[in-house]
């Protein structure tokens, strides 16, 4: 028996109306699924593209089927999730792109039970009264790294605006020129620095700045110091640099905050991180007088910014109108403090940063030889190699990781590195000239039968290319 659509069709346009659609047993199932608005803005969407069709190419043939067919995958495809799990292979520990740090399990299951409820926030349980948010964090920070008073904001970037536009509005920070790196996404520190309304004075050269030129720069319109650490990149050979006890000096006899940017969220440097990363706890104790640093990074919990240091500066941070618009919410709030009472309790180890980077190579070598045998070694080019991992996110430039991974040669690395990123489950990996590299540093031993299922159907796929 033909269909209502096929026979409303014959007797007036070679289309079908969206009302004679939505009758169909199969467009039915749709508004079950989607519900009836969503349903109808994607018939109207494939009849006008049809509608299109018609006038370009002058026929006046509809197919039914094909035409559900093409709805019921739009609607699919509009269902999925933008954002979705990835099992990151690139050796990089902290993708920037991938959501920087993976959160301990003891932060994932303290964010999740603030989402199911709700938590005394801003409220002071014990005094029955309105309390500060960061309190949940405060102490914590304070005793890792040894500051006077902590705040937190929603990350590091807004930490050094606010520190800026609470001490230093209107007037002028001196600042190394050989600081004023650009992070990602093309923000360059001046422009954001910009936003706090506080000019910068450029001081020194890229590869050489002393401590006169900090002293010399310093006039009466001049409200802060300003030190920013180059986390991403390395300035080597004839280099010179004004030490942070050098410009706290210098801040100290001028009357001025000394505000230092380390970035990467390194406690103390007895955590033992390659390179030379400063810690907040060395930055406090050679004189500054406030210190930003990430919650993302090295830290190992979620996005944040940690502002710590004088307790009177803390306080004028603290009641300025922009510490609202950058606070951190609930979420942020719980995982940040179950992340710092790792720390505190000496259980840093099962912060997941700090797993992969100080992992034994032994035990990275074993887990990519478990890989490449769960994908069929030798007889689908899976050969177990060395490769170096980096710490990424800004964090340790210049310095590698040694590390294991598994390298599978296929004809186009680019076209099989899409079809991981494509599948379910998704992974992220290396690419090279005959290759695609996947790094074992950045994995745990539950996620290797999932990369491994994740690859062999690539493989799969990249067969069927080469049949057709």
């Amino acid at each position: 028996m033909p269909s209502e659509v096929a026979a409303s069709s014959k007797a007036r346009s070679p289309l079908p109306s969206v009302d004679a659609l939505l009758r169909e047993p199969a467009i039915r199932g749709l508004v079950e699924r989607f519900g009836h608005t969503a349903v109808v803005g994607c018939l109207r969407e494939n009849l006008e593209q049809a509608r299109a069709a018609l006038r370009r190419d002058g026929e006046a043939h509809f197919a039914l089927e094909r035409f559900v067919a093409a709805c019921v995958a739009a609607m699919d495809r509009a269902a999925e999730r933008s954002l979705r799990p990835m099992f990151n292979l690139t050796g990089t520990v902290l993708h920037t792109n991938l959501g920087r740090a993976v959160l301990a399990e003891e932060a994932v299951a303290a964010a999740t039970e603030a989402m199911r409820g709700p938590v005394n926030l801003e409220f002071d349980v014990a005094a029955g009264k309105r309390g500060e948010r960061d309190e949940h964090v405060a102490g914590l920070i304070c005793r890792l790294t040894g500051a006077e008073a902590a705040t937190v904001v929603n990350n590091n970037a807004a930490a050094t605006v606010l520190s800026l536009r609470a001490l230093a509005a209107g007037r002028e920070a001196v600042v190394s020129r050989g600081q004023l790196i650009e992070i990602g996404g093309g923000f360059r520190i001046p422009d954001v620095v910009a936003q706090a309304g506080v000019p910068l004075v450029e001081v020194g050269t890229t590869n050489r700045t002393r401590p006169a030129d900090f002293r010399n720069a310093i006039e009466d319109a001049t409200a802060a110091i300003l030190q920013v650490h180059p986390s991403n990149y390395r300035v080597v050979g004839f280099t010179a640099a004004a030490s942070t006890a050098q410009l706290a000096e210098i801040a100290r006899k001028a009357d001025l905050p000394l505000i230092f940017d380390v970035g990467s969220g390194l406690l103390d440097a007895e955590r033992g991180f390659p390179g030379e990363e400063p810690s907040v706890h060395q930055a406090l104790a050679d004189g500054a007088d406030l210190v930003t640093f990430s919650g993302d990074k090295l830290l190992g919990g979620p996005q944040a910014g940690c502002i710590v240091g004088r307790a009177d500066l803390i306080a004028k941070l603290r009641a300025h109108p922009l510490a609202r618009a950058v606070r951190i919410d609930k979420l942020q709030t719980a995982a940040l403090e179950a992340t710092l009472a790792l720390y505190a309790t000496g259980a840093h180890g099962d912060v997941p940063v700090h797993r992969m980077i100080h992992e034994s190579l032994d035990a990275v070598a074993q887990r990519a030889h478990t890989l490449a045998e769960a994908i069929g070694g030798d007889l689908e080019h899976a050969h177990v190699v060395h490769c170096a991992s980096v710490v990424g996110g800004g964090s340790v430039p210049g310095q590698a990781l040694d590390s294991w991974g598994v390298r599978i040669q296929v004809p186009d690395p680019n076209a099989f590195a899409g079809r991981l990123r494509n599948g379910s489950p998704s992974v992220f990996c290396r690419t090279d000239d005959d290759h695609v590299l996947l790094d074992a540093r950045t994995i745990t031993d539950d996620q290797v039968r999932h990369v491994a299922r994740a690859v062999l159907y690539a493989i799969e796929g990249d067969d069927l290319d080469d049949e057709d």
